[in-house]
C-alpha cells in the first residue's frame, strides 16, 4: 500500500514541508505501507477555471490514483484550510474516492477548524477520514513560527493516526 503525505500549502516560508518530514519520519519506521511526500507546489497547478493548461493537472491526477491512503499536511489560513489545497481538491475527482485519509493540521489553534472545513471537503469527494488527527500549535511547537520543534507525546498521536489509516486503507482498498 502506498499512502502520499500530501503537503497541503504553497506559500513562502511554509512550514508544511518540516512537517510532512516528521511524520514520514516515524511512518517509515512500520512495514505495513510505503509513505511518500507528495508536494502540491511540485506540480504547478492552475487555479479552477483559469487555465486549460493541463500538464500540471494531468500529472496531479496520475499521482493520486497511484496512491491508496492520504495524509494531508494542512495550514490553518482564516480558520479554514488554504486556497491552494482546496484548489488542488477540486482539480481531482476519481482520485480520491473510495480512499480513506488522516488530517494532521497546525496553526495558532492547531490548525483544528482548518482540519474541520476539510473533512467537509473530503466528505464531498468520498475519501473516508480516521477519527485520530495530530494538531500542532504554533506557539508551542514551532519555535518563532518557523522551525518545527514538535512535543514527544505527538509521537503517540501520529502512530495511533497512522494505526487507524493503514486499517481503513486496506478495507477501502478491497471496495475499489
Amino acid at each position: 500500500m502506498k499512502i502520499g503525505i500530501l503537503l497541503g500549502s504553497t506559500r513562502e516560508g511554509r512550514v508544511s514541508p518540516q512537517v510532512g518530514e516528521y511524520i514520514k519520519n516515524i511512518a517509515t519506521k512500520r512495514d505495513d505501507a510505503t509513505f511518500e511526500v507528495v508536494d502540491i507546489k511540485d506540480y504547478k497547478l492552475p487555479l479552477l477555471g483559469e487555465s486549460d493548461v493541463v500538464e500540471g493537472i494531468t500529472a496531479w491526477n496520475e499521482k493520486l490514483a497511484s496512491l491508496d491512503g492520504f495524509i494531508f499536511i494542512t495550514a490553518e489560513y482564516n480558520h479554514s484550510l488554504s486556497g491552494s489545497l482546496k484548489n488542488a481538491l477540486d482539480l481531482a475527482r476519481e482520485p480520491w474516492a473510495n480512499k480513506a485519509a488522516a488530517i494532521v493540521s497546525y496553526g495558532s489553534t492547531g490548525g483544528v477548524r482548518a482540519a474541520e472545513h476539510l473533512r467537509a471537503v473530503m466528505g464531498e469527494l468520498q475519501i473516508a477520514d480516521v477519527r485520530t488527527n495530530v494538531a500542532f500549535n504554533l506557539f508551542t511547537d514551532f519555535e518563532n513560527g518557523t522551525v518545527f520543534k514538535p512535543a514527544d507525546f505527538h509521537v503517540k498521536s501520529v502512530e495511533s493516526m497512522l494505526d487507524q489509516l493503514v486499517t481503513w486503507t486496506k478495507a477501502m482498498k478491497s471496495i475499489r
